[in-house]
């Protein structure tokens, strides 16, 4: 079961909904809680042991660390005012001896589960290259559903509680809660404690306002994944498995189809995700934000993915560009290569890291560290270029603020998230750039009127479809990007206005959706991350 299928919208969720709402106040959470160990045990069964020693490693580690600090606070209150700070001191060594030890505890499952066979099957290329005799037996192990995203809301939970951003939870039902909600718990977004869990503990009852906007919110998901990316994935599964047998137009449009498949169907995701949480009147927060109107890479990837992005940030880039060996760096840099380049250095190292564990965390495979070293390239050559193409393009008088320099920039960075998600899909690096030879080097202009391209398993109407429904998701995102609230607005109609949107989308959904043969529904993508 996935948040696409019918078992889940319509059989799954309703009955959660219902139960939810006639049980009496006090044991809602619980309900919720039963229900998120329901959905994971029906798709990873027994696997759901590793889930609860994650969330009692949590529980645990979070209590011992406030039991610390309430030593501590009682130490502090009788010490003299210059012994104050060494006891501090101490006391934080104890708390970060338990922040590492459940850190690892959890980082070795997830190790286990998604790298421990690449890692060895590298290993043992590695001692074959040195002819060495002997090698690491491989072990592959299915993975429980979820385990890169309740991996990092359970560290962010932990560190917040170490730098004591929130107060250590003594309700073990909130934290699990908090870690294993049913529409989070497959693809994110990957909150923090402060953003959900006490919504999710406040045992609001299912009001119609709520249920109607997060189920509109949820039809709006489907529209793009059924619509759209289920449409579009079986020219890109061709154009991608037989990439030699086509030219370097076809292939752009394979890499241009595959990039719209991932964002409707990971945005699409998200949609039910936090429609289903509105319907409890818990705010997920957004994870995308009109990505493709982004003016840079970077900002691309403030509005892609944002909760992951978020994360890093959070917990790898400060954490790394603000260390005393990295103020150090930095402050030596600075003499020897100037302000602008200087302070960049270690930056850039915490930019490696993040991208570096960014792509990891997406796979364990070559392709996903170099569509993770990729994105810090450009990122990295975009911050050194800055003030150089500013200047030039004070010298030459543009403006770029101008709709056509935007444009520029727009097309530019669509271009480039283009050639990432080209190696995020291929098989392997070989492939990936093998397509991307054939994308310059074999181009026949005749692609684009003699038909090839509706011999792809999409005709004229498909991508009549495509194009129009794309036309749909297009102006939804202006208004979006303008923070116009489309449903408040859509609500504020007349009842007859409001059910002729509410039947077009569902129609629209019913008609004009990717069914029956010749069609391959889209896997969960983000699910194997």
């Amino acid at each position: 079961m996935n948040y696409f299928d019918l078992t889940y919208i319509f059989l799954f969720l309703p009955i959660v909904i219902i139960v939810y709402n006639i049980m009496p106040k006090k044991i809602k959470p619980a309900i919720l809680l039963l229900a998120s160990f329901v959905f994971f045990f029906m798709i990873s069964k027994f696997l759901i042991a590793f889930l609860l020693l994650s969330i009692l490693s949590v529980y645990l580690g979070t209590r011992w660390m406030s039991k610390v600090d309430r030593k501590r606070d009682e130490v502090l209150e009788s010490t003299e005012k210059e012994q104050k700070k060494e006891i501090k001191n101490k006391y934080r060594r104890r708390k970060k001896l338990i922040l590492i030890l459940v850190i690892l505890f959890n980082i070795t499952f997830l190790f286990a589960f998604k790298y421990l066979k690449f890692f060895t099957l590298n290993t043992n290329f590695l001692l074959n290259c040195m002819h060495v005799g002997w090698r690491i037996k491989v072990f592959k192990f299915m993975a429980p559903i979820g385990i890169s995203y309740y991996t990092l809301q359970a560290i962010s939970y932990i560190v917040d509680v170490y730098q004591e951003k929130v107060e250590a939870d003594k309700n073990i039902i909130r934290v699990s809660l908090y870690l294993s909600f049913f529409p989070q718990i497959m693809e994110g977004p990957i909150a923090r404690y402060s953003q959900t869990a006490h919504a999710l503990y406040e045992r609001v009852r299912v009001n119609f306002q709520n249920f109607c906007f997060g189920y509109q919110r949820i039809l709006y998901g489907l529209f793009k994944k059924f619509v759209i990316a289920d449409r579009l994935n079986v020219v890109v599964g061709k154009i991608f498995s037989n990439y030699q047998n086509y030219d370097g137009i076809t292939i752009f449009m394979g890499i241009a189809f595959y990039t719209l498949l991932l964002y409707m169907e990971f945005s699409g995701t998200m949609d039910v995700v936090i429609g289903s949480g509105e319907i409890f009147n818990v705010k997920i927060p957004e994870n995308f934000r009109q990505p493709f109107f982004a003016k840079n890479i970077s900002e691309f990837w403030t509005r892609w993915h944002i909760s992951l992005g978020a994360w890093f940030k959070d917990y790898i880039f400060y954490p790394v560009s603000l260390s005393k060996p990295m103020k150090k760096l930095t402050m030596r840099a600075r003499k020897g290569l100037g302000n602008h380049l200087g302070a960049l250095i270690s930056g850039a190292i915490a930019l490696f890291a993040v991208w570096f564990l960014n792509g990891l965390w997406h796979g364990a495979g070559w392709t996903f560290l170099f569509y993770g070293l990729y994105q810090f390239t450009l990122i990295l050559s975009g911050n050194i270029a800055e003030p150089f193409i500013k200047d030039l393009c004070t010298k030459l008088k543009i403006n770029r603020q101008n709709i056509a320099y935007r444009i520029f920039q727009s097309v530019k960075m669509t271009f480039f998230v283009f050639i990432g998600e080209l190696f995020f899909r291929a098989p392997t690096l070989e492939v990936g750039f093998g397509m991307l030879k054939m994308m310059f080097t074999k181009i026949h202009i005749s692609t684009l009127w003699n038909g090839n391209l509706f011999k792809l398993g999409m005709d004229k109407k498909d991508f009549l479809i495509v194009f129009l429904a794309l036309i749909v998701i297009f102006i939804v995102s202006i208004l979006r990007e303008k923070n116009i609230n489309i449903r408040e607005s859509i609500s504020k109609k007349n009842i007859g206005i409001r059910w002729l949107i509410y039947y077009a989308l569902i129609l629209a959904i019913i008609i004009f959706g990717a069914y029956g043969p010749g069609y391959i529904p889209v896997d969960p993508i983000y699910a194997d991350f």
